[in-house]
């Protein structure tokens, strides 16, 4: 038999740091160079740089590439399938340690990787945290997160979820919950809309359902002068505030221009 010659049996060599640009500026990656600096440094080995900018270049997210997000000075363990945590989401963070710095015990409803809630223990030090979501994917990913923390997390919808011991004792009760209308959820980027969980997007018909379920039911949970925090978006905002207001909630809505987010807070008769 004719011997393989030495060029066909040669192994490429890994992409350079200019390929991988190239390869995500072709894709439409905006920030080109910045993602192909994550995936470097995510790389445990020079082999493993050439799939992940592929994947990239498909359309995964980048923090499902790469394996996590940062989020409020943390990395945040994210997997296939569970809501990659968005930076707009910090200032919900930051208004909950500016409304109630000294809680105690903490509850991130709609968790997801439990990035909201690992963010304020993180922040407040030691709490009694608890986080709850439907999905068991997300409560898996949730666990990793928030492990260290002493927090625990429960899977069911919305309060069923949690323990009835901590009725009227929350001073932080965050709510990231799915607020795109139903009939918008496919104007979302294909990042969100193709490897997301439909069920962390969709808020119904106004995009308030799952707010309203939330808000009806949170002065329950809370500890005399605790708060609930959910994000929503800049049109559905009126509408939030009143959901919080027939409560008997104290409302307030907090903006942020520079992060394009908008966060109702409804503070408990203290």
């Amino acid at each position: 038999m004719p011997s393989q010659s030495p060029s066909s049996s040669t192994v490429p060599p890994p992409p350079s740091r200019d390929d991988v640009v190239a390869a995500l500026r072709a894709a439409g990656c905006v920030f080109a160079e910045d993602e192909a600096e994550m995936i470097f440094s995510a790389a445990t080995a020079p082999r493993d740089v050439a799939a992940m900018t592929e994947r990239r270049a498909a359309g995964l997210p980048l923090e499902l590439v790469v394996g996590w997000a940062e989020f409020h000075g943390r990395r945040i363990i994210v997997e296939p399938g569970v809501f990659v945590p968005r930076r707009r989401t910090e200032f919900l963070v930051d208004q909950a340690l500016a409304q109630a710095p000294a809680a105690r015990v903490v509850v991130d409803l709609c968790c997801g990787s439990g990035a909201v809630g690992a963010a304020l223990a993180a922040a407040l030090g030691t709490v009694e945290l608890h986080a709850a979501d439907i999905d068991p994917a997300a409560v898996r990913c949730a666990r990793r997160n928030i492990a260290a923390l002493g927090g625990q997390v429960h899977t069911g919808d919305l309060f069923t979820a949690l323990p009835d011991g901590l009725r009227g004792r929350v001073g932080i009760l965050a709510a990231n919950v799915p607020y795109v209308p139903s009939d918008e959820i496919g104007l979302l980027p294909a990042e969100a809309r193709d490897h997301e969980p439909l069920v962390a997007l969709d808020g119904g018909a106004d995009g308030l359902d799952v707010l309203r379920r939330v808000a009806a039911e949170a002065p329950g949970w809370l500890a005399p002068g605790g708060c609930l925090l959910v994000e929503t978006g800049s049109r559905q905002a009126p509408a939030a505030v009143a959901a919080f207001t027939a409560a008997g909630l104290r409302t307030r809505l907090a903006a942020s221009d520079e992060g394009h987010a908008h966060v109702v807070i409804g503070a408990a008769p203290s």
